[in-house]
């Protein structure tokens, strides 16, 4: 705002370049900027209506009101946007302009005084009380009451503005003539907006407070509703800095800093901001009593609650409790049932966070439901959309959690389907909250295990263009990004890439970054270091309680034992992540737990008890598992009764290889879903060794061929898992 030297805009409360306290003290303030809007206004009024089209005539208008409100831009810029709406007018102001500029000091002040002949008249040109009748009244009497040294300074300032308007548009005469060979350059639709962009407000000096106050409320607006027209959290603070250097006390300055700094998670300058808010809230006498309220006191428990929330999204439960505690009871001694009912709506997100521990603690999902429901009731009765939204948001992570993926499916396609029940203009994108890409990141990973990966991209497109990278919930969708990459790359067997992509996975969440870490190593047949790492992050993850990730380092684990020969050390800890998964009811881990039972009881020699327990776990992998664990359990399937076979008769045992190819075979089209290549090849070898003992020669060749192909291209790394059958 006041990156332009500031000679040139003239701010009647600066002083020997000090600005005093109250800059704004006087509404607006006469720059060159402000002259050229006027020369536009003065040159409409003079335009006959034949000369201009109703088109272009309503272009204009549409035009006028960004620019009287907006923070002052280049002349070249306004000489664009004015050219875009009517040609013929541009060139009537840009003239006017240069006969100003290049004229003498009395040509500008003759121009103000013609202004005052627009009022003139039983049918005046322009309303005393329209938007552009106040304009044009407060111009005429900031003028008025310059001095002559003052006036002088903005003559100054206007011929300045003139001069470096003319040079920028030669330069852009000359650009266009330079790239005319490669065809002509559209204008955006943005720029025909008129919003304003960072290289517009770059350029425009002390605003006033108007244009504060307008560039304040769009900026909220589109933090709120459309974070990826807002400035990037850098350009926005470094304005808003600025403002305040011209005036400390803009308590409104101050709380869209503390929206800004919440965007980047700044724990301290948003606390910082937020206070400063009220403090110069009080100060400034803007909570007065002409409400009916006391504004001091007013002030101090809407502060406690803006508080209270701060330390609730940043985890801060003990201080937000506290802060929430306070709110209430000031809320209460007077009478004010506005901010009680926000201190309920805190509330209502208090139970959404205890249904989180809740379900983090193993409490089963009919008494979730539950408790969440008397909360929806109160949300759909006063329209609380945002909650309504965080409330499906949480039963979306809740069935996931537990491992029902449909009923996750509904809950997130429930979502994205609702229609918000907040009335906003036309244009303005809705849920842009962490809601909504909750439920977004839920959706691409579960497209993700069922193999749709072009759906999973299509989400993830969605999410970098509604949540750009530098806003505040961008980190969901960066995490969820990584992690399906990660799991793409270890089916493929490229575990140098997956190696590669730890490291921004464990920058978004350590804890997750190491247990990845530890998979690859694994994979890679580092045995001992894998070991290391889960060792410990099993240690970290029991101390914090995280029991979802201590069950998946127990089963990885496991996996480390009987590779290494040691399938009846893996039984207890097998057994330990089973009971874990059953007491939590994570449906999921309990199901990836028995199939690794079973592989270790196959390991051990009695395939019948193998078999019997897959049976009881086949029925919810099949049902809500993804389409990996799918194949794996049939393969799975499918060596059990093989293994289980080997003793029967001729007859019954080639039934039995029979219906393990068909398993075999769907196993196969399953891992084809998620390129994984390795399976494959252990399921193409295995089905060539049964075709070879059922004596169908071509299947078995067809087999060993595409099974050689396969192995030729994939890395090798320890014995193939079918080889200890």
């Amino acid at each position: 705002m006041a990156s332009v030297h500031e000679s040139l805009y003239f701010n009647p409360m600066m002083t020997n370049g000090v600005v005093h306290a109250n800059v704004f003290g006087i509404k607006d303030w006469v720059t060159p900027y402000k002259i050229a809007v006027l020369v536009l206004l003065n040159e409409m009024g003079r335009t006959g209506e034949g000369a201009v089209s109703l088109m272009e005539r309503r272009r204009l208008n549409q035009l006028l009101l960004p620019l009287l409100q907006g923070p002052d831009i280049t002349l070249s810029k306004l000489y664009k946007l004015i050219e875009e709406s009517c040609p013929q007018l541009a060139n009537s102001v840009q003239i006017r302009i240069k006969l100003m500029a290049e004229g003498e000091l009395k040509d500008m002040e003759q121009f103000f005084d013609d202004l005052s002949d627009s009022f003139s008249g039983t049918e005046p040109e322009v309303h005393k009380t329209s938007v552009v009748g106040l304009f044009l009244r407060h111009m005429i009497l900031a003028y008025s009451k310059l001095s002559f040294s003052q006036v002088f300074k903005l003559y100054t300032a206007l011929q300045q503005y003139f001069q470096n308007g003319e040079k920028k548009t030669v330069e852009d005469a000359d650009m266009e003539l330079a790239s005319r060979e490669e065809g002509e350059r559209k204008m955006e639709k943005e720029e025909l907006d008129v919003s304003i962009r960072e290289e517009e407000v770059s350029c425009s000096g002390p605003l006033s407070q108007k244009q504060a106050e307008f560039f304040l409320s769009q900026q909220a607006s589109l933090l709120k509703n459309d974070e990826t027209k807002a400035l990037t959290p850098a350009s926005l603070q470094k304005e808003l800095n600025n403002l305040l250097k011209f005036n400390p006390d803009f308590a409104e300055a101050h709380y869209l800093s503390y929206l800004n700094n919440l965007r980047v998670q700044d724990v301290f300058s948003s606390t910082h901001s937020l206070l400063h808010y009220f403090d110069r809230l009080i100060l400034t006498g803007a909570e007065s009593k002409s409400n009916g309220e006391e504004g001091y006191g007013r002030s101090l428990r809407y502060a406690a609650l803006n508080l209270a929330a701060l330390h609730c999204r940043f985890g801060h439960y003990q201080q937000a409790e506290l802060a929430l505690q306070e709110a209430i009871r000031i809320a209460q001694e007077s009478n004010d049932h506005v901010c009680l009912q926000h201190c309920l709506y805190l509330a209502s997100l208090g139970i959404q966070s205890l249904v989180q521990q809740r379900a983090f603690a193993g409490k089963t999902a009919n008494k979730l439901m539950d408790a969440l429901k008397d909360s929806d009731l109160l949300h759909w009765k006063h329209s609380l959309s945002e909650l309504i939204d965080i409330s499906i948001a949480q039963k979306t992570a809740i069935w996931r959690l537990y491992g029902r993926s449909t009923m996750a499916l509904q809950q997130a396609q429930m979502l994205l389907s609702m229609n918000s029940l907040e009335s906003v203009n036309a244009g303005v994108q809705q849920n842009n909250t962490e809601s909504f890409a909750v439920a977004l990141c839920h959706l691409a990973e579960l497209h993700a295990e069922q193999g749709c990966f072009a759906a999973a991209s299509e989400v993830l497109k969605h999410l970098k263009e509604r949540f750009p990278p530098n806003s505040q919930h961008a980190q969901l969708w960066m995490l969820c990004d990584q992690k399906i990459q990660f799991d793409r790359a270890m089916n493929d067997g490229k575990y140098h890439l997956a190696d590669s992509l730890v490291t921004g996975i464990t920058a978004l969440n350590s804890i997750e970054g190491v247990y990845r870490k530890a998979v690859v190593l694994q994979a890679q047949n580092q045995m001992s270091e894998a070991h290391k790492l889960l060792q410990k992050l099993l240690i970290h993850c029991q101390r914090t309680r995280n029991t979802e990730m201590v069950i998946s380092v127990l089963l990885s684990v496991a996996e480390l034992y009987w590779r290494s020969s040691s399938p009846t050390i893996a039984l207890p800890v097998l057994l330990q992540a089973l009971a874990l998964s059953k007491e939590y009811r994570l449906q999921h881990l309990a199901s990836e737990t028995v199939l690794n039972l079973a592989f270790a009881q196959l390991i051990l020699g009695i395939p019948e008890q193998a078999l019997s327990l897959l049976h009881m776990a086949i029925e919810p992998i099949l049902a809500d598992g993804a389409v990996l664990d799918k194949g794996r359990a049939l393969f799975l399937v499918a060596k059990c009764q093989v293994a289980s076979a080997a003793s029967c008769e001729p007859l019954k045992k080639a039934e039995a290889l029979e219906a393990a190819i068909e398993n075999l075979n769907e196993a196969k089209n399953y891992f084809a879903k998620v390129d994984c290549k390795e399976q494959i090849r252990d399921v193409v070898y295995f089905q060539a060794r049964l075709y070879h003992t059922l004596g169908k020669t071509q299947e078995r060749n067809r087999c060993a061929m595409l099974f050689r192909q396969l192995h030729q291209d994939l890395p090798f790394h320890g014995v193939p898992l079918i080889n200890l059958l």
